[in-house]
């Protein structure tokens, strides 16, 4: 497994072996013991998946706060994605920053994004799957999102002329600058 870090403290990339041949191939996408010699130490308790039939769907910007705040391992399962991770811990050096990454089915990439971080997608394939590990159930009280188009985050999502698919959750969405973050640095 390959472990890259990002402009985001906490934010990594991993990519996985592959091992192939003529039938196709075989990938750990996950293995406890690979990811603590490597220093990254989650305990995962939910599998996630998700199918968005449109390009240009917009899911986010999300996060959950504590006491159920997620740490997330996102991979796409099928299609490709464009994936987000924002910052927005309080007292960070890089609060409201972003870093994107594209994980595709082709590449077999995964972004690890920490608790503290808001995150989203969007998807450049028709049905577009993606699957992700969280490291605390789904609770709706502490569920909160950040307008995906803010402008003072700036995130260049690359949808040109798409028109972005959105939920009313993510429609209604408050901007950075009137949200008080949960999260400390």
């Amino acid at each position: 497994m390959q472990v890259q870090d990002t402009k985001l403290e906490g934010v990594k990339l991993l990519t996985p072996k592959r091992f192939g041949d003529h039938r196709g191939f075989f990938s750990e996408s996950w293995n406890k013991r690979t990811m603590e010699d490597a220093g990254l130490r989650y305990e995962f308790v939910q599998d996630n998946h998700s199918v968005s039939s449109e390009v240009g769907t917009v899911r986010g910007l999300h996060f959950q706060s504590e006491p159920h705040a997620q740490a997330k391992l996102v991979r796409c399962g099928r299609g490709r994605l464009f994936d987000v991770a924002v910052d927005i811990r309080k007292g960070s050096p890089t609060y409201g920053q972003w870093v994107g990454e594209e994980l595709s089915f082709e590449n077999g990439k995964q972004l690890l994004i920490p608790a503290g971080f808001l995150h989203g997608f969007v998807t450049r394939e028709p049905d577009t799957e993606i699957v992700y590990k969280c490291t605390d159930y789904y609770s709706p009280e502490c569920d909160g999102a950040v307008r995906f188009d803010d402008p003072d985050i700036g995130i260049d999502w690359g949808m040109g002329d798409t028109a972005p698919v959105l939920s009313e959750k993510d429609e209604a969405a408050p901007f950075l600058r009137d949200f008080d973050t949960p999260f400390k640095y």
